[in-house]
């Protein structure tokens, strides 16, 4: 079984020159969170800080954001972007699975896009660091990809001809994501799903044609009725069980005891 390795990561974001040309997660970490606590004055880590932005708006609340990445390419966005946007939060170079902090040292502890990358003994165990290095009562919010997609079935073409970006990528349902921070201690009082936008088909055809040298917009530029129609019914179903059975991603939060 192929594996994500650090070189995947560093050649992904070195090759990100244009940040802003990559898809951003909308606002869904900060909503779910501010869901569950007030953020003001809150400590926080991100584990896989990706490009940071996912930390930026949780700062802006007045959160004071520890962002952890091991690869440098990865922490030279963050800090490119935090400066250009005025954000400040702390930047660490630092191993998930031994995170360099001591107990119980954050009210909030989150990651998206990082617990499918690692196999099952792996994920057990940076789970147990989110774990331990969340205060009593803190919040563990963990996002990953939802198991049936029509973008599982393509990301695992990929990955058999070796062709993925990450290397190596599983996924999950929503009962077993809640089944896993059970595992680890946390109740559950927060699950969300959330659909793909723009679409998968957007998505691919504007890859294809960057090909041919044609260059979509990395959001669909339509107006009117329609896009309003659609965007009221993504926000009503998002929290209903048929999203978080047909999203593209899902979430849980969990609380620590």
């Amino acid at each position: 079984m192929r594996g994500s390795t650090k070189s995947n990561w560093e050649n992904f974001w070195k090759s990100k020159t244009n940040v802003h040309d990559v898809y951003s997660n909308a606002d869904r970490i900060l909503r779910n969170l501010i869901a569950v606590t007030d953020l003001k004055g809150k400590s926080i880590l991100e584990v896989g800080a990706g490009t940071g932005r996912d930390g930026f708006g949780l700062a802006r609340l007045g959160a004071e954001v520890f962002q952890l990445d091991y690869v440098e390419s990865s922490l030279a966005i963050v800090r490119t972007l935090s400066r250009q946007e005025g954000i400040r939060v702390h930047l660490v170079q630092g191993d998930a699975f031994t995170l360099p902090f001591p107990d119980l040292t954050f009210d909030v502890v989150f990651h998206q896009g990082l617990l499918e990358h690692f196999k099952e003994d792996e994920a057990q165990r940076l789970l147990s660091e989110n774990v331990r290095v969340l205060r009593h009562g803190g919040f563990l919010l963990v996002d990953v990809p939802q198991r049936y997609h029509i973008y599982t079935v393509l990301k695992h073409i990929l990955i058999f001809f070796g062709r993925w970006f990450a290397g190596w990528e599983r996924e999950f349902s929503l009962p077993e994501l809640e089944r896993i921070l059970k595992d680890h201690g946390l109740s559950v009082i927060r699950s969300y799903g959330e659909w793909m936008y723009p679409s998968l088909f957007y998505r691919v055809l504007r890859e294809v044609l960057r090909k041919f040298g044609i260059r979509l917009p990395l959001y669909p530029q339509v107006g009117g009725w329609l896009t309003r129609l659609r965007a009221r019914i993504r926000e009503r179903a998002r929290h209903s069980r048929l999203a978080m059975h047909t999203s593209l991603s899902i979430g849980v939060v969990g609380q620590k005891a």
